[in-house]
């Protein structure tokens, strides 16, 4: 590793050196004070510090250069501003948006408010003194480009700005001069004249839109524009759900954080995630993280707030342009030198169907870039669950994945979100996985210089984030109950069903030690209150004119069960599989696990075959010791709980209903993604409506495409010939065999509950 990039990193965060008197070498303070009060308030404090500086200079002003040129190699330079702090309430010193409507700022009042701060509240107006450095040791740190003078500057000025966080509050870690600083380094320029060449285009072309680039991205920290995004947004998440965070891990993150940046990677199920994640590492005084996203959330007045409050807003494509990307991977490599923090959404986007979708790693890639050419030596990749009882968003998820369009985000659609979110819906829980060394995975085989083996280890990386993810994320109450009414289809339960059919599920989790929240649903009070929440939002339904209530799926609603039911069904899997394995023939279960492994892994992550195998003997065992050689449908009777129906059923129903159409299709016609998608939409529900498919959450066009994307894999799009045409026919066969054995599974756990589901015998 070339590490001259991650040194300078760590050598240009401001000057270093030894106490403020130098030892008795003179001393130079550069004073930031924008206003009489202010010299003044520097001056008292000189004087009761006893410090007597051989010279007090502005610290952007003209004379810094002619002292410097002057005065000898030991001369110590120090910096000193006044740090205005908001009134303190109940132990913060926020600011309200009452101290900004009349156009003040208070974390730098206007010079008439200084003066009467000063004589009635002092304690909010404190001098603070940067880390000292000598000339010599600035001069040594100097690239030797541009003034030596804006170099020192700079560097007291990012001094100031640590000194000053002990106050503040480390989550106001604020950036400066970004674009210059990236720009003035010689790195920069060697990249930008390479670049030049190979397009065969002016490096003074290069370099003006490279600038363009970095303007565009560069987010700034303002504290006061911290404090107003957070007042501003936290009505949109603070009354609708009480957060429950898992902190245990965060404290060892601040550790690692103290040497290597951190890369938030969260799961995305709502526009609240980065919200509720920031309010979260807020009040654990976390440095601000910079938020990167796409450009459609950058509308005003939103945008330019967030952007100055560490939003990083990225085209949504810029494909080919090799100067955009550039910009990107040296701002990014910037952030990393100086450990600001990182997050990002690896899925690309929210989760239309509640489950994690298949991680995205185009970021990730400059990231690498970032570390391997030497701008920090490490970063941490920390996965991040956030779950949530109830979700007002999923009906519109759900509504988008039945062909709905979505609208566009705009001042309009804000004020409509903000107005859906004024009452509580439930709890969301934020947990933290073990972080990721991003150095160890790239250092990770023995072909380094092989560029799709590269990108092979990053794809590795971003699967095992969200393993991690999925690893920690909690099974909900609310994923539980959804579970159990869409596994019995579109049957009503009373509340003493509802529990028979819970309580397995529970034993299970408690077995297996996953995470979960289901000790809620111990009592008859517990699940009645779950229900309850779930038909206040027209989830479930309950029809209580016969002898007691009864609950169902609400009619046009399985969508939205199905998303929160299937934020928990990673966890049921292995089990689901291990059920279709037992009903296939004995010398055959082996095969027929890697089979459904690979026929599922667009829809789940799985771990290496190795793992994998171990993780489903362990579950063929908890089914029976025997099952290598035992009756699979006789181990079933005797299972207390089945879950194949429940977890996998709408995953092989649309995965069926795309086989069939591709094998009714003439294997030379080109499939046209968005026209096949209508296709399936439409035929899918004609073979609900003929009871072929076991419910309306396998219409998802979330669920086709996945579908069409195994089927692309196994080369089955064409256009081809014969054999295309037979290898779609052989593939519609798997799926009916799949899903034939799947109804087995459901038929037998009615059977053997008939109590529960009131079917006959």
């Amino acid at each position: 590793m070339d590490g001259r990039r991650a040194a300078q990193g760590a050598a240009s965060d401001g000057p270093s050196g030894g106490g403020p008197s130098g030892g008795g070498a003179p001393l130079i303070l550069l004073a930031e004070a924008a206003s009489g009060i202010e010299r003044a308030l520097i001056k008292q404090w000189l004087r009761e510090a006893d410090l007597r500086p051989s010279a007090v200079l502005p610290l952007d002003g003209p004379e810094l250069a002619g002292s410097l040129a002057e005065t000898s190699p030991d001369t110590v330079v120090a910096a000193a501003r006044v740090v205005w702090l908001p009134r303190e309430r109940d132990g913060e010193r926020p600011v309200r948006w009452s101290g900004v409507l009349p156009l003040v700022n208070l974390r730098r009042p206007l010079p008439f408010r200084q003066a009467r701060i000063a004589r009635g509240e002092p304690d909010r107006a404190r001098v603070v003194l940067a880390e000292p450095a000598t000339v010599a040791a600035l001069r040594a740190r100097w690239g030797g480009t541009g003034s030596f003078a804006h170099f020192v500057t700079l560097q007291a000025t990012l001094a100031l700005d640590r000194a000053e966080r002990p106050l503040r509050g480390y989550r106001y870690k604020v950036p400066r001069h970004v674009v210059e600083a990236i720009q003035d380094s010689p790195e920069f320029g060697r990249e930008v004249a390479a670049l030049a060449v190979r397009l065969g285009v002016a490096e003074s072309q290069v370099l003006e839109l490279a600038g363009a680039g970095l303007d565009g991205l560069v987010a700034s920290i303002s504290p006061l524009a911290v404090d107003l995004l957070s007042a501003a947004l936290r009505p949109l998440h603070a009354r609708a759900w009480e957060v429950q965070a898992d902190t245990a891990g965060l404290e060892r993150l601040r550790e690692l954080n103290r040497h290597h940046a951190l890369v938030f990677l969260p799961s995305h199920r709502s526009y609240a995630d980065s919200l509720l994640l920031a309010d979260v590492l807020a009040e654990r005084d976390f440095p601000r993280n910079h938020v990167l996203g796409g450009d459609n959330l950058s509308f005003w007045p939103i945008g330019p707030l967030a952007k100055r409050a560490g939003v990083v807003f990225i085209r949504r494509s810029f494909g080919g342009d090799e100067i955009y990307k550039l910009a990107l991977r040296e701002y990014l490599g910037y952030l990393l030198a100086k450990r600001f923090n990182l997050e990002w959404y690896m899925e690309g986007g929210r989760s239309r169907t509640g489950k994690l979708r298949p991680p995205r790693y185009g970021l990730l890639t400059y990231l690498a870039d970032a570390v391997e050419l030497g701008f920090a030596e490490d970063a941490y990749l920390v996965p991040v669950s956030i779950t949530y009882d109830q979700l007002r968003e999923a009906s519109t998820m759900a509504a988008e994945q039945g062909g709905g369009a979505k609208k566009a985000e705009g001042l309009s659609w804000l004020a409509s979100y903000a107005k859906g979110q004024m009452y509580r819906i439930g709890t969301v829980q934020v947990r933290f996985a073990e972080p990721l060394s991003l150095r160890e995975a790239l250092e990770t085989g023995e072909d380094q210089g092989d560029r799709d083996a590269r990108r092979l280890r990053l794809q590795k990386v971003a699967f095992e984030v969200a393993v991690r993810i999925n690893g920690v994320t909690p099974v909900t109450a609310t994923a539980l109950v959804t579970l159990a009414l869409l596994g019995v289809r579109d049957r009503a339960l009373t509340l003493g069903q509802v529990r028979r059919v819970l309580e397995p599920l529970r034993a299970y989790l408690v077995e297996r030690e996953l995470p979960h929240s289901g000790e809620a649903l111990r009592t008859e009070t517990g699940v009645r209150r779950v229900l309850a929440a779930l038909a206040q939002q027209h989830v479930v339904t309950v029809y209580a004119g016969g002898e007691e209530p009864v609950y169902a799926i609400e009619r046009g609603q399985h969508l939205v069960a199905a998303f929160y039911r299937n934020s928990a069904i990673h966890h049921f899997v292995d089990r689901a599989v291990a059920e279709l394995v037992l009903l296939s023939e004995p010398a055959d279960r082996w095969d027929e696990a890697m089979r459904l492994r690979d026929q599922l892994k667009f829809e789940f992550f799985f771990p290496d075959k190795e793992s994998y195998r171990a993780r489903l003997s362990a579950e063929l065992v908890r089914l029976d010791p025997d099952w290598a050689t035992a009756d699979g449908h006789a181990v079933l009777e005797h299972s207390q709980l089945l879950m194949a129906h429940r977890v996998l059923r709408s995953f092989l129903d649309a995965q069926l209903v795309v086989a069939e159409r591709l094998a009714a299709r003439g294997a030379d016609r080109v499939v046209d993604e968005k026209e096949f998608l209508d296709e399936c939409s439409g035929v899918g529900q004609q073979m609900l409506l003929q009871g072929r498919l076991h419910g309306p959450e396998s219409l998802s066009r979330e669920l086709f495409s996945g579908a069409l994307q195994l089927a692309e894999n196994l080369d089955l799009i064409g256009p081809g010939g014969e054999d295309l045409a037979q290898r779609r026919q052989a593939f519609a066969v798997r799926l009916r065999d799949v899903v034939t054995r799947v109804i087995t599974i459901d038929e037998i756990d009615a059977a053997s509950r008939r109590e529960v589901v009131g079917v006959e015998p």
